[in-house]
């Protein structure tokens, strides 16, 4: 983690918060009504799961309040797809915490783990357990998740969510080759890893089945669509990597745009906290102008007009992904003074190291 160590020495931004709410997503940030009901039945889930132990575990996460960052990016959702929603995101966030330590410089392991959650996508599952012998909680859960997202949901949208959900787990070993490389990556290196470990796709997908369509894959991979969704995951991207800079420094992370950026380039952290505000926000201003082509573009395209009425949802909710970041990122614990001394030190989350039972013994 030499990378980090040298970062670590650096004066880091006085209030990188601040640099945050700077940048312009011309979205409103809806929040759902049905948030306190997702977060109840999520917290009651993880510990079924067994991926929260414990009171004070439970405490902590709740503290984070992540069921609300559903809660903007689905406003419109019903209580059950919002927690469902919850429950997809409390995995999510927890498997992440799972790389803040040795297990992030291992892309062995990684494989390993990221191989035995895969295959619960597999139609013939191999991780079933036997009588008697339940599977790790990481498993465990995605597998209850995974067959509840999917269930009767049509063979088109399950090939595209299990794709995106394979790509992003693939993701974290591209994450690890960057913690160890003997360089940091360019910008340019970091975003093609970062777009598949930030889980945007997997969510958009979640917007299709909130709204009960499945938008055809000619639309999904043509432009500008396709290129609609890596903006969405860029300024998801460039949010993150501001509100938890010093989070990340403290954690010794370095796949962070603002850190990958300061050493490309020579700028000063705050230098390269601006720069990063300001690529969000041209990123925001080129999806409104490739939204405001979109009708004519499916028009000349011959696109139903029913089709379209489902573009227009799906955009939408690309715009509550952005929106909703920003307003969640700059009102959680989890980057906040708390969120900074819940990892610094060699500190990790209570949660952090359910990996130990997903593949084996895995190092940390």
């Amino acid at each position: 983690m030499t990378h980090a160590m040298d970062f670590g020495q650096q004066r880091t931004p006085p209030d990188p918060t601040r640099r945050a709410a700077a940048i312009r997503i011309p979205f409103p940030a809806r929040l759902s009504p049905h948030a306190e009901r997702a977060r109840r039945h999520t917290l009651q889930w993880l510990q079924e799961m067994g991926m929260l132990t414990g009171a004070a575990a439970a405490a902590e996460y709740d503290t984070l309040r992540l069921e609300r960052l559903m809660a903007y990016f689905y406003p419109d959702a019903t209580g059950t797809d919002l927690e469902l929603a919850a429950d997809f995101n409390a995995w999510f966030f927890i498997f992440d915490d799972q790389f803040d330590g040795c297990l992030g410089l291992q892309p062995e392991a990684i494989e390993q783990v990221v191989a035995s959650i895969g295959r619960t996508m597999a139609a013939d599952d191999t991780t079933l357990p036997a009588p008697g012998n339940p599977a790790p909680p990481l498993v465990r859960g995605f597998r209850n998740i995974w067959h509840r997202a999917t269930a009767g949901r049509p063979a088109a949208w399950q090939r595209r969510f299990r794709a995106h959900w394979q790509t992003y787990l693939a993701a974290h070993q591209g994450e690890a080759h960057h913690r160890t490389a003997d360089r940091l990556p360019s910008l340019q290196e970091f975003l093609r890893v970062r777009r598949e470990s930030i889980g945007v796709q997997p969510c958009l997908d979640f917007t299709e089945r909130c709204g009960g369509y499945t938008l055809p894959d000619e639309l999904h991979e043509a432009s500008p669509l396709a290129k609609m969704r890596e903006i969405t995951a860029d300024v998801v991207i460039f949010v993150n990597d501001i509100v938890s800079l010093v989070k990340e420094l403290a954690a010794g992370e370095v796949n962070n745009s603002v850190i990958i950026l300061r050493e490309q380039t020579g700028r000063t952290l705050e230098q390269s906290v601006e720069r990063i505000a300001a690529l969000a926000n041209t990123r925001a201003a080129r999806f409104v102008r490739l939204s405001s082509a979109l009708p004519k573009i499916l028009s000349a395209s011959g696109v139903l007009p029913e089709v379209r009425g489902h573009v227009d949802h799906y955009v939408s909710g690309m715009g509550n992904l952005m929106a909703g970041n920003l307003a969640w990122s700059l009102a959680t614990a989890r980057y906040d003074e708390t969120g900074v001394a819940a990892v610094s030190r060699g500190r990790q989350r209570p949660w952090a190291h359910l990996t130990e039972t997903t593949s084996g013994n895995v190092s940390r």
